[in-house]
């Protein structure tokens, strides 16, 4: 079966993650500039975003990893409180508008995550 876009990057072991938890944080490039993206644990799947909000582009989390509200239902803008809907990161509530999140391809497989680079979105660091 060909691979999704690119060569998988190991990203964490899957026991990092946990339900509704912190982020594992990773450093990437977007067009060629230094960015860095996240990847969270809902309903028992893996997504992962670019840390930049749609409405200012800016870094998301409150503190370093932490992107959900307490309640972890939502993704929050640390800078003007927008809100996405952390499973398709679809902005729901604040200064987003209709934006959503840029979404980072992930996989789980055998105990580990693993994302692909895409063509706008490279590895930061040769492995």
């Amino acid at each position: 079966m060909p691979e999704p876009h690119g060569v998988p990057r190991r990203l964490c072991a899957s026991a990092e993650l946990a339900e509704r938890g912190e982020a594992v944080v990773f450093d990437v490039l977007q067009h060629g500039e230094p960015a860095r993206a996240f990847a969270l644990r809902i309903d028992g799947r893996v997504v992962a975003y670019l840390n930049r909000c749609a409405h200012v582009a800016a870094e998301m989390d409150w503190q370093p990893g932490h992107f959900l509200d307490g309640d972890g239902q939502f993704i929050l803008c640390s800078l003007h409180g927008a809100a996405y809907e952390p499973g398709s990161g679809r902005c729901v509530a604040g200064p987003c508008g209709r934006g959503r999140l840029i979404a980072v391809e992930v996989e789980e497989r055998g105990g580990e995550v693993y994302w692909y680079p895409s063509p706008d979105t490279q590895p930061a660091f040769a492995d």
